[in-house]
């Protein structure tokens, strides 16, 4: 894939990934106003390939399905914010936005997330506190890894089954 494809792959990936359409674009209609937006932005250039992709290749690491929207909930917050000082006078700037900004209504806030992940991150483990603290949540911490998949999941549809109210 060259890299003028990126914003509509990574476009096309989020709405087809999520089954549809928020304001009822077409594929054909969403390249269009992509190809437009990548002559506003020049994206022809040949640095646009220098450092490789910006977005495309975070979305394989995540996997899971949940793990996958809040991703792409970030990456869709991404290009709004990139949309917030283009001209939206221009038909095609409106169309994606506003149908980036309805698939966004429709993905939780993975930022409450990612803020936990840099909080983590910034954890001074060489703290005799810290360590302390940590040493006390052990065990909780190992619980939730050793629990079983889907536990939660079972035990609620065992009490849909068993009252039939």
């Amino acid at each position: 894939m060259n890299c003028q494809t990126y914003s509509l792959f990574v476009l096309s990936v989020i709405l087809i990934y999520f089954g549809h359409f928020g304001n009822s674009l077409s594929l054909p209609e969403l390249q269009h106003h992509i190809d437009r937006l990548k002559a506003d932005f020049n994206s022809s250039n040949s640095d646009v390939a220098d450092g490789g992709p910006i977005f495309t290749d975070k979305l394989t690491a995540w996997t899971e399905r949940n793990e996958k929207r809040i991703i792409l909930s970030q990456i869709v917050s991404m290009y709004l914010k990139m949309f917030e000082n283009t001209d939206k006078s221009k038909a095609h700037i409106k169309q994606i936005s506003e149908e980036l900004y309805t698939l966004k209504t429709s993905l939780p806030d993975g930022s409450k997330k990612m803020k936990d992940l840099m909080d983590l991150a910034k954890i001074q483990m060489s703290d005799l506190q810290v360590q302390r603290k940590a040493v006390n949540e052990l065990f909780s911490v190992l619980q939730k890894l050793m629990e079983p998949a889907g536990s939660h999941k079972a035990k609620r549809s065992q009490s849909q089954r068993r009252c039939r109210c």
